[in-house]
């Protein structure tokens, strides 16, 4: 059902400053800030040869990673990003072997533009997991 690992998501109390670590110390390459108000996030992404790796900060004060932030002042992962071929047929087959879907359980556009869905991290060892439909 899952295919590729599409990223690793890090929370940052300073996204300007995370990005620049990644951009000098690895020489990678970091996309520019993109605000995504529906998510309550602002998110840069690492580009690597294999993968992805999603730096993201609050965007306001009612954003659940501010609440994660409260938690972890020094930020720290956040989730894993595991693609699917069609997201509502891998969410009612994850429904049905028992994972919850947090929210509302309907799919939502995320940074990469595709349908993103989201599981319990109580569900997969203590991961948040994120799916997202490519």
């Amino acid at each position: 059902m899952i295919g590729r690992l599409n990223h690793v998501a890090i929370v940052s109390p300073d996204l300007a400053a995370s990005a620049r670590q990644y951009r000098e110390v690895f020489g990678a390459k970091v996309s520019e800030p993109k605000a995504m108000p529906e998510h309550g996030v602002t998110v840069v992404f690492v580009e690597l040869p294999n993968t992805k790796v999603e730096l993201m900060e609050p965007l306001g004060a009612e954003s659940t990673v501010a609440g994660f932030l409260a938690k972890n002042p020094a930020g720290g992962m956040h989730h894993v990003c595991y693609e699917v071929e069609d997201i509502r047929a891998a969410r009612d087959a994850l429904k049905a072997r028992g994972a919850r879907v947090l929210g509302d359980g309907e799919p939502k556009i995320g940074a990469h533009g595709n349908p993103v869905l989201f599981l319990h991290p109580k569900d997969f060892n203590g991961v948040l997991v994120e799916l997202e439909q490519v």
